[in-house]
């Protein structure tokens, strides 16, 4: 039965809800859930035959995973990783290859499909590493910086490569592999150059003249137009990956003021989508080709979740970092993804000029689709058991409470620059172990007090991330000078993140004042309240002042 486009979105959603559900329940990650569901969908026939539109879905998740990601990234810490990165990238991948393609030899494979297959399994899925990292709160320590920078190093390589193999194959003797590998730096070249152009001069301005509209509807608007833009047009234009346009994009946004900012904007929508990437995998899944052809699944298995975890940890390890960090590192690096499949395509869609026969075979690319499953499911717990082991020749990075900011119980959050938190800025300011930062929504405010070097920040602080960024964790009071319609929730979120943390809230009526207080504020400073006291005190005042003036008339 066809069913329509709305309806298998809507029913992929559903799905991933419930399973997602019983995931954390059960104790163990939602990704299983998510995989499972997409397992399920596919032997629906008809959300079966939308399994592209699904895909598609899934891609508009993916662009904005990565932007995220490039929004928190700053350049001198990508280039300072990419030390680290580079060279981790490249032996990784050489070794991952050369691993696979002789046992693949010992079962009788050609050497060009092992090596294919190779490259396609040392691929690491960056949607899978990033939400891997996120739910640990390591996306912002060493560990996050090289592991999502060795990434984007084989993201690169990747495309190089699927950009060398028709020609490599074709038996066209007019390009070199020079000539090939040149093109493709090229043309990666060519689009950073764009994206840092558009970073410094056209971005910001743009994103500045929306902002100073005050539509919330309109930057967020502006958000995904940016990030699924630059991204879609990376790919047309470029011909390189949407992650790479798309995590590019970020880092130009992220040199802006308007990084927390557009950062709150995109973590809601890029949730719901990256879940379909998930389910898109899972909906792939062939089980009569996992039985049929047990042995080469096997040594993929083999290879995605104990050789190349091994291999990372010792290249990390020969690079110089920590034993505790090479850990961490080479865990992360257990689970293959989404350029493994699309790799596994064009190779299975290119003929070999010598047998005719497509370069690997149809059950080593079902074989790819079951590694990754079990890998993306897996993957969770072996980087959670690898973060508990306790190195005693290095810092292993068990992250601290807040990571882009220490901890500092004299740290104050003003939520509103408006008369009272300016006020309450003025007070605290004069205490010099206090430590004040700024989170407000003009535009125009935030620049003022950059320029007066106050510590502030654009955005929106009921946004996911907003708080964060100003260092909620490991604060030790937060005022919501302002009235804003979900005062509470924000109150709720900054308990939740920082269960320690000291919440004042301004309300100018007694109206709901109490609902801050179930909500966990600690003090609700009511307008009316002050109000009424100062002029029952005033009004008793003049009573006595005037009964003494009648008893000394009477005296």
């Amino acid at each position: 039965m066809e069913i329509s486009i709305l309806a298998t979105f809507t029913i992929g959603i559903a799905a991933s809800l419930i399973l997602g559900i019983a995931a954390n329940r059960l104790k163990v990650s939602p990704i299983i859930g998510y995989l499972l569901a997409g397992i399920i969908l596919g032997f629906f026939s008809g959300v079966r035959e939308n399994k592209e539109v699904i895909s598609q879905f899934a891609d508009i998740g993916v662009i904005l995973l990565m932007f995220g990601i490039g929004l928190k990234f700053h350049l001198t810490e990508l280039i300072a990783v990419w030390k680290a990165a580079v060279p981790g990238a490249v032996i990784q991948s050489t070794l991952s290859t050369l691993i696979t393609a002789a046992l693949l030899h010992l079962l009788g494979w050609p050497w060009h499909s092992g090596i294919i297959l190779g490259m396609a399994i040392s691929v690491a899925s960056t949607v899978v590493m990033a939400r891997v990292l996120s739910d640990t709160r390591d996306i912002h320590t060493q560990v996050g910086h090289i592991a999502i920078g060795w990434t984007v190093v084989e993201d690169i390589m990747t495309v190089m490569i699927l950009l060398a193999l028709p020609m490599i194959f074709s038996g066209s003797q007019h390009s070199s592999a020079w000539e090939i590998f040149g093109i493709a730096i090229g043309k990666i070249a060519a689009l950073t150059l764009t994206v840092i152009v558009l970073g410094k001069w056209v971005l910001p301005q743009a994103l500045k003249l929306i902002a100073e509209t005050k539509s919330a509807e309109l930057f967020t608007l502006a958000v995904l137009a940016l990030a699924l833009g630059i991204a879609d047009g990376s790919s047309v234009i470029f011909g390189v990956s949407i992650e790479l346009g798309a995590f590019l994009a970020g880092l130009a946004v992220g040199r802006s003021d308007f990084a927390a900012r557009a950062a709150g904007e995109a973590i809601p929508m890029r949730d719901a989508f990256s879940v379909l990437f998930f389910v898109s995998v899972g909906m792939m899944f062939d089980f009569k080709e996992l039985i049929s052809n047990p042995w080469i699944t096997l040594v993929i298995m083999t290879v995605v979740i104990i050789i190349k975890p091994i291999v990372a940890l010792a290249t990390v390890r020969l690079l110089g970092k920590p034993l505790g960090i090479s850990i961490n590192i080479g865990a992360a690096f257990s689970q293959i993804g989404e350029f493994s499949f699309i790799l596994g395509t064009v190779a299975y869609s290119i003929k070999h000029p010598g047998t005719g026969l497509p370069l690997i075979s149809e059950a080593a690319f079902n074989a790819l689709i079951a590694t990754s499953i079990i890998s993306i499911a897996l993957n969770p717990f072996i980087y959670a058991k690898a973060r508990k082991i306790k190195i005693s020749d290095g810092k292993d990075l068990m992250p601290k409470k807040d990571e882009l900011l220490p901890e500092n119980k004299n740290r104050c959050i003003i939520i509103g620059f408006g008369p009272v938190g300016k006020a309450m800025y003025g007070r605290i300011k004069q205490r010099k172990d206090a430590e004040i930062r700024i989170i407000e929504l003009n535009y125009k405010t935030v620049q003022s007090l950059k320029e007066a070097n106050i510590d502030a920040i654009y955005g929106d602080a009921l946004r996911p991330g907003i708080l964060e960024q100003a260092g909620i964790i490991g604060a030790g009071f937060l005022a919501l000078t302002t009235q804003v319609e979900d005062g509470i929730e924000i109150v709720k979120r900054a308990k939740q993140l920082n269960p320690e943390i000291k919440v004042l809230v301004r309300r100018d009526l007694f109206l709901g004042a109490s609902k801050y207080n179930m909500a966990g504020a600690d003090i609700v400073a009511i307008g009316e309240g002050e109000v009424s006291e100062k002029m029952a005190r005033e009004i008793g005042r003049l009573i006595d002042e005037t009964d003494r003036l009648a008893q000394a008339a009477k005296a």
